[in-house]
């Protein structure tokens, strides 16, 4: 007697495939697919496979499969001892037909699906019943047949555990971010200003509206410049503009006062000039050609640089008698002319200011030259500060050279001698001349 056990299959899985358009279901070995309630049913093979035990094996239906046991077994001496299965005996040979009872199959639902109360199969909802296995920080979500475990929008799964993604490293946003729990959070850098997308950053333009210089707002990216108008400059702060003060750059913006005003300066000429074109020069008002002067009718208007002078009439001392209007001769028969200069010339002349030195300002000469003479120029009085010297120039000739600056207002008197010696004849006399130097307050 064989006591061998044929096992076919046991519980097995029912695989769904779904196609387009139609949900459909193919099922496994052992089963065939009811298309009524379109559920997978148990195939009776010891009803459809012909001699599908021999021997003395009985044929037992299982669910999904069928056995061949012995028919002495005891515990399939009964087909009612096992109420999911149908026993049945080997096919017999021709004749009587033993009568054995018939078991009606139960409806048998794969995993995931449980009989309701139409006896069809209908989805098991584990998320709702709570007989699902996500872990506590996992979400349940139903499916047919099933569930999966899932995180929230802001976690990603790994190892069974839902962990926070870090969306500030992977650059969610464009410029400040901070990661929270489950999400993130965009700002932006002063100077921005989020947009609506709650990600990206605009520039603000912070010259519109209130204006926050105290002038000129130039708007950049992310931020702001000041300017100032021109003849103002920028403080410290970056933001309020003070007047400059261009006077106090250089002595060389005006050539006599130069006068700071709100944003700009000007130029002023003391009395007696005029300012030019150029806005920084001075001329010198010449009174004596405008007859813009007080002198009397006796008196000559001389022109100084920003003034005038008003000259008497010269008038000769004795011994000397007047030649003409700037002349006075000593007559050598006058005993009293022994000593003195034969004739003595009255000039006037104007210096600059602080006039550069050494400089050339009066040249002397005699008018006649004598044979057998010569001449020696020198300065007889009013050199007492050493600022002057004859520097003869040829037989006849010398120059009167300044030689340190003179600062005016200020008269110089000077008596420039000529000796003219004659060993002929022996013979010495001499002439002076009388040189009135009026030297200008200004140096222009």
């Amino acid at each position: 007697m064989q006591g061998l056990k044929r096992i076919l299959t046991a519980f097995t899985l029912i695989i769904c495939i779904s196609s387009p358009g139609k949900a459909q279901q193919q099922c496994t070995n052992g089963f065939d697919l009811d298309r009524a309630s379109g559920q997978c049913l148990d195939i009776d093979e010891c009803r459809t496979i012909p001699e599908a035990c021999r021997g003395d094996m009985v044929c037992v239906n299982q669910n999904g499969g069928y056995l061949c046991v012995p028919r002495t077994n005891p515990v399939y001496r009964s087909p009612y001892l096992n109420p999911y299965s149908n026993i049945y005996p080997p096919p017999q040979a021709p004749g009587p037909v033993p009568n054995y009872p018939t078991v009606t199959r139960p409806l048998i639902c794969r995993f995931g699906y449980q009989l309701d109360e139409n006896n069809q199969c209908a989805d098991i909802d584990e998320c709702a019943s709570d007989s699902h296995q996500c872990n506590p920080t996992q979400i349940c979500i139903n499916t047919e047949g099933g569930y999966t475990c899932s995180c929230t929008e802001g976690y990603w799964l790994l190892e069974g555990q839902c962990l926070d993604i870090d969306e500030c490293r992977y650059g969610y946003c464009q410029q400040l971010c901070a990661n929270v729990p489950g999400s993130y959070s965009c700002t932006c850098n002063p100077g921005f200003t989020l947009n609506d997308d709650g990600r990206s950053c605009q520039d603000v333009n912070e010259c519109t509206g209130e204006n926050p210089c105290s002038q000129t707002c130039v708007n950049t990216y992310g931020s702001f410049l000041c300017r100032c108008e021109p003849g103002y400059e920028l403080e410290a702060d970056g933001v309020n503009c003070s007047d400059m003060d261009e006077c106090s750059f250089s002595e060389f913006l005006c050539q006599h006062e130069c006068v700071n005003g709100p944003g700009s300066y000007y130029c002023v000429c003391p009395s007696g000039y005029n300012l030019l074109d150029d806005s920084r020069s001075c001329q010198d008002i010449n009174e004596c050609e405008t007859r813009n002067f007080t002198c009397t009718l006796q008196q000559t208007c001389f022109n100084i640089p920003g003034e005038y002078k008003c000259l008497d009439p010269v008038r000769c001392e004795e011994p000397y008698i007047q030649i003409n209007e700037n002349r006075c001769m000593c007559p050598a028969e006058n005993p009293g002319c022994r000593d003195q200069p034969f004739t003595i010339l009255y000039r006037v002349m104007d210096v600059l200011s602080g006039r550069s030195v050494p400089s050339d300002i009066f040249q002397m000469q005699a008018t006649t030259r004598y044979p057998g003479a010569y001449y020696i120029f020198q300065i007889k009085s009013g050199n007492e500060g050493r600022e002057f010297y004859m520097r003869q120039t040829g037989p006849i000739s010398a120059t009167l050279v300044m030689t340190r600056p003179v600062k005016g207002p200020r008269t110089v008197q000077l008596d420039l001698e000529m000796i003219t010696v004659n060993t002929v004849i022996n013979f010495r006399g001499s002439s002076v001349i009388r040189l009135r130097i009026f030297v200008s307050q200004y140096s222009f």
